[in-house]
C-alpha cells in the first residue's frame, strides 16, 4: 500500500507528465530527452535535496516541493525559496535565484514567480507548460510590473466617465500595483459597472498589456442590461438563461466604443463566448458563465483522475506480474 508521500508523487508526476514535462531519476538524468526535464531528487549544495528540478533548454529554471495530501501548503514556499538559491554550480540555470517555484500535493498546487516585485504564492491548477515558464523570462513580460507602470500612464479619457466610474478604476489599478489580487469594486445600481468593467478590461489589454481576461458572469447578474438581447425563444431555462446573460455581456463590448480611436472594442480584439471547453488562442476576453466554468474544471479534474486512476492500475498490474515471476522462480528453486 503506498504511503501518502508516495501517492503525492505518483499525482505530481502524472500531472506535470500532462503539462509537458519529462519526468527523470537524478541517477539517468538526460536534458536532452525533452525541452522540459522535472529531475526527482535533485541534488543541492549542503546535502540537500528538492523533490523536482525543472530544466528548460536544459537550464533549471525552477523546483518542486512534494508534500502528502491534505497538507497546509501555506509556509512552505520559504522552503522553496531556500531550494532556489541552493543549486549546484554543475547546473547549468537561467538565473539565480531561481525564477519559479511551486509546492504540490498532487491535488493543490500554489506557485510563486521569483520575477514578481513582491514575490507571494498563489494557488493554480496545474503546472505551468516549459515554454510559457521560459516567456516569463522576456524582458517586461510580468504582468504585475506591467500593473504597477499604469498608474504612470495617465492615459484615461474623462469625457466618457462619470466620477464614481473613474474613482473606481483608479484605486481597483492601485490595489493591483500593490500586488493585492483580490479587489471588489462596490457600486450602486444604475451606476454603469457594467461600463466600468469593460473601459477597465479596455486598460488593461491596451496599456498593461494583458493576455487573456475571463469576464465571469452568473445567471441573474447583469439580466437587466441584457434584457433586449434575449430571444423569446430561449427564456424557460436556467441554461437558456444563462446563455443571455453571457450573450448580453459580449454585446456590451461590441457597443462600447475605445475612447482613444472611436473604434468598437471587437474591431480591435477578439472575444470569444465561451460555450464549450475550446479557448480561442487569439481571444483577449473569454465571456463565460459560473455555469460553464464550473463544468470545464470539472471535466479537466475528471480527465486527471481517470488518468491517475489509469497509472495506477498499470503499477498494480505490474506488481501482480513481478510478485508472480518472482513466486515462479522462488519454487522453481
Amino acid at each position: 500500500m503506498p504511503s501518502p508521500e508516495e501517492l503525492a508523487r505518483q499525482n505530481i508526476d502524472a500531472l506535470l507528465e500532462r503539462c509537458g514535462w519529462q519526468v527523470q531519476d537524478r541517477r539517468s538524468i538526460n536534458l536532452s530527452a525533452g525541452r522540459g526535464i522535472a529531475v526527482r531528487e535533485a541534488l543541492l549544495k549542503r546535502g540537500d535535496e528538492v523533490n523536482y528540478l525543472l530544466f528548460v533548454d536544459k537550464k533549471a529554471i525552477g523546483t518542486v516541493e512534494a508534500k502528502p495530501e491534505g497538507y497546509t501548503l501555506t509556509g512552505v514556499e520559504e522552503q522553496s525559496g531556500k531550494y532556489g538559491k541552493g543549486l549546484l554550480d554543475i547546473y547549468p540555470k537561467w538565473r539565480e535565484p531561481l525564477p519559479s517555484a511551486y509546492e504540490s500535493t498532487g491535488i493543490e498546487t500554489q506557485f510563486t514567480s521569483c520575477l514578481d516585485p513582491v514575490p507571494k504564492s498563489r494557488n493554480v491548477f496545474a503546472f505551468h507548460k516549459p515554454e510559457t515558464l521560459l516567456e516569463c523570462l522576456e524582458p517586461n513580460a510580468q504582468l504585475n510590473t506591467r500593473l504597477a507602470n499604469l498608474l504612470t500612464s495617465d492615459q484615461m479619457p474623462k469625457s466618457n466617465l462619470w466620477s464614481a466610474q473613474i474613482e473606481a478604476i483608479r484605486n481597483l489599478e492601485k490595489s493591483l500595483a500593490a500586488n493585492k489580487r483580490r479587489a471588489l469594486i462596490q457600486m450602486a445600481t444604475g451606476s454603469g459597472k457594467t461600463y466600468t468593467a469593460v473601459n477597465f478590461v479596455y486598460r488593461l489589454i491596451k496599456l498593461a498589456g494583458a493576455r487573456r481576461i475571463l469576464f465571469l458572469v452568473d445567471r441573474g447578474n447583469l439580466g437587466d442590461q441584457t434584457l433586449k438581447d434575449w430571444s423569446s425563444s430561449d427564456k424557460t431555462s436556467s441554461e437558456g438563461e444563462a446563455r443571455r446573460v453571457s450573450a448580453g455581456s459580449a454585446n456590451q463590448f461590441q457597443q462600447f466604443v475605445t475612447p482613444d480611436d472611436d473604434r468598437k472594442f471587437t474591431e480591435l480584439y477578439n472575444v470569444q463566448h465561451l460555450q464549450s471547453a475550446q479557448l480561442d488562442r487569439v481571444s483577449r476576453v473569454c465571456i463565460s458563465t459560473i455555469q460553464r466554468l464550473y463544468s470545464m474544471l470539472c471535466e479537466f479534474v475528471f480527465v486527471f483522475l481517470k488518468m491517475l486512476t489509469a497509472r495506477r492500475e498499470q503499477h498494480e498490474e505490474t506488481g501482480i506480474a513481478l510478485f508472480a515471476w518472482h513466486e515462479s522462480r522462488h519454487r522453481l528453486a
